[in-house]
């Protein structure tokens, strides 16, 4: 047993280490693009740091509390702001007016396109922009509902009850580089700019390109009632998103609500653990709720955000 306690701590001695200089190393992610790809990762850093804090303590391993600590710090450095931040007014369950957002990246490759539908009308829901949507699933979609769409032709739609009133596409200085929808509303109390968008992966050099874009595109539209949202393959703990948010003028309403994945090896997987599908909101939004749909054979869950109107 002694043996085999000592190979133990040795290899989780090494895995913490290894855990705390890449956390470390995520914390230079705002000045080197490539390091940031490391800060999504945050919350495993933590947890395995955490395992390795308990060990030395049970089994009296002193070598690894160092390790364990500096992990421990480094993710905690990365996660904190996210749970500091403001994330927008508030609204009770019983506000007027009330508005229900879901975003989905349903997956190109969802075989399960009737379990999708089915959801998705059954929530009854207000705004619905889907992201991947194949071509089978949105003719489901229409077969079936009576909804309007924005970007229907292609896999990031725009779901309403009611016609778009307007669309105006701003064009920012590089207008292939980001894939977004956008559409006008006439909703109670106002127009409502609704905007979806799909970004690249972190590990490609245009993210950062793309992400100015949406800002300007966010900048060139009606800010006080934008809802905006996507599949934005961008964490809470990255240097990239903080930047997003800084920048679009909106607030994020979701707060560290992991989306992805959802499954691993095409089975349902529990426990996901990147925040990477977003809904922000202008200042004349108070969020309600926020919620995390189930599992509906895509590797992303859906995200729920209910609001409601600021009352002025």
């Amino acid at each position: 047993m002694t043996r085999v306690a000592g190979w133990v701590n040795v290899a989780l001695t090494l895995l913490v280490l290894t855990v705390a200089v890449a956390a470390g190393l995520s914390l230079l992610g705002g000045r080197f693009h490539h390091l940031d790809l490391l800060s999504h990762f945050a919350p495993l850093y933590a947890i395995t740091a955490a395992l390795g804090l308990v060990w030395s303590i049970v089994a009296g391993r002193g070598p690894i509390v160092a390790a364990s600590l500096l992990g421990l710090l480094a993710s905690g450095i990365l996660i904190a702001p996210e749970f500091r931040r403001d994330a927008g007014p508030a609204a009770s369950v019983t506000a007027p007016g009330q508005i229900k957002v879901i975003q989905f990246n349903a997956g190109r490759d969802n075989s399960d396109i009737q379990g999708v539908a089915d959801w998705l009308i059954a929530q009854d829901a207000d705004v619905i922009t889907l992201t991947e949507g194949r071509r089978q699933l949105r003719r489901l979609i229409q077969k079936r509902t009576g909804w309007r769409t924005a970007g229907g032709h292609g896999q990031l739609v725009i779901y309403t009850r009611d016609q778009y009133v307007g669309m105006v596409r701003p064009r920012p200085p590089k207008p292939d580089v980001a894939t977004f929808v956008n559409a006008t509303y006439d909703r109670p109390g106002g127009p409502v700019e609704v905007i979806t968008a799909h970004l690249t992966w972190p590990t490609r050099p245009d993210i950062t390109r793309q992400m100015r874009a949406m800002a300007f595109v966010a900048a060139a539209r009606p800010r006080d009632r934008m809802i905006l949202t996507g599949d934005l393959n961008a964490s809470p703990w990255s240097a990239q998103l903080r930047r997003l948010d800084a920048s679009l003028g909106l607030t994020r309403r979701d707060r560290a609500v992991a989306t992805w994945p959802a499954q691993v090896m095409g089975r349902p997987w529990p426990l996901p653990f990147l925040a990477i599908d977003h809904v922000y909101a202008g200042p004349g939004w108070a969020t309600v709720k926020v919620e995390r749909g189930p599992h509906l054979g895509s590797d992303h869950y859906p995200l729920i955000v209910t609001l409601a109107p600021v009352g002025r």
